[in-house]
């Protein structure tokens, strides 16, 4: 089952000239270098967002306890409802088509990516930036802040791609028309 949230929470959305990136975010077995892709989840300009559990590819066998009671995805979630890679390659592929997308953990989520687009034997049509290179200085500033202050008002308590998503946009949103205020 692929999971599909289609909440439009616009009310950031009101000033066309805020226009927000795209944000992407990967949940993932566990750190290191044996760790792979289990979900995927991104936001798009507009507030759509959409998620996809990861099965995992047969030589994907490394499974962090800790990470899985942090994201709270089991592995035998993953095997009963987890779409294969090429399958979420190809979404991907298509909803991301020429884009570029943003991630808070670029470092990771890059190396996740591409694991699972190097399973799907495919090549990604959109391309994966830090998220760090749309802030300005009074964003970085009260970045921490407003993050922990969006995640109480969302009462965000599930860390999952698509919600961590959202987290992230509404948190550059908050923190652009902040900046946009001092400027």
């Amino acid at each position: 089952m692929i999971l599909k949230v289609r909440r439009n929470d616009k009310s950031l959305w009101h000033n066309q000239t805020m226009q927000p990136p795209i944000i992407i975010d990967i949940e993932a077995s566990g750190f290191g270098k044996h760790g792979y892709p289990i979900e995927v989840g991104f936001i798009c300009d507009n507030a759509q967002t959409w998620c996809a559990l990861i099965k995992p590819q047969l030589h994907w066998q490394y499974w962090d306890k800790n990470a899985e009671h942090i994201h709270h995805i089991s592995r035998e979630i993953l095997e009963v409802h987890g779409k294969p890679a090429r399958e979420i390659a190809q979404i991907l592929n298509v909803k991301l088509r020429g884009k570029t997308v943003y991630s808070d953990g670029w470092a990771h989520d890059f190396v996740w990516m591409a694991q699972l687009f190097d399973s799907a034997q495919l090549v990604p049509t959109f391309k994966l930036e830090d998220l760090r290179k749309t802030l300005n200085i009074h964003q970085e500033a009260c970045w921490h802040e407003i993050k922990n202050q969006v995640i109480t008002d969302l009462k965000a308590q599930r860390h999952r791609a698509s919600i961590d998503a959202k987290v992230l946009q509404m948190t550059w949103l908050k923190t652009r028309e902040m900046a946009t205020v001092i400027s």
